[in-house]
């Protein structure tokens, strides 16, 4: 299996899986200036949609969009614990986190990212990231990952989001749960081995 990512990009909590399993993976990383990737592919014939994650399987076959690279990795290794077993309530679960990352805030980061964006859609992001981490801090006051005691893709996936915080100066003070739970998960040895894998940690 071949990840292709972009240091620190969504793509990190895939490369984090990656390790978490175990299993052996080839990376590979996009040049986002040129579309073209430091092993010299041309990524826009692999995901003609232009962004990582993007996976390469053995058969050659290509799996994209975050969310559901993230349960395919997690599923090559159910004994890894990332992801309950497929029909169960448990795996809902894991889903319905999977998509409110995705969608609430994954998505809100966009214009605080964009220099072209005016003050006001900014200011508006940022409000709507305060309100949904609200509800993120509520549900990390009593347990240490997002669906209970197991680390899982979903608790990989909001790490990094969380981690966009500092980059756009958005101020998590007023979240104490978030915090630890970005301290805790940050010592994580898989999560070690990706960031320096990628350039994020020396």
């Amino acid at each position: 299996m071949k990840l292709y990512y972009s240091p620190g990009a969504c793509s990190l909590s895939a490369h984090i899986a990656l390790h978490e399993t175990g299993m052996p993976f080839e990376i590979d990383r996009l040049i986002k200036s040129t579309k073209m990737t430091v092993g010299g592919e041309n990524f826009m014939q692999i995901n003609p949609n232009g962004y990582v994650p993007t996976i390469k399987l053995d058969d050659g076959s290509i799996l994209t969009e975050c969310a559901v690279v993230l349960q395919y990795i997690a599923d090559q290794k159910p004994g890894s614990g990332l992801a309950p077993k497929a029909g169960t309530m448990e795996r809902y679960r894991l889903q319905e986190w999977l998509n409110f990352i995705s969608s609430e805030l994954h998505k809100s980061f966009s214009p605080l990212f964009n220099k072209d964006m005016t003050e006001e859609v900014r200011t508006n992001a940022r409000n709507h990231l305060t309100k949904r981490l609200g509800h993120v801090e509520t549900q990390l006051a009593n347990r240490p990952y997002l669906t209970g005691d197991h680390f899982t893709v979903a608790d990989a996936y909001l790490f990094v989001v969380l981690s966009w915080c500092k980059l756009v100066g958005f101020d998590l003070a007023a979240f104490p749960n978030i915090q630890g739970y970005i301290a805790r998960i940050a010592t994580r040895p898989a999560v070690q081995a990706a960031m320096k894998a990628e350039g994020l940690l020396k």
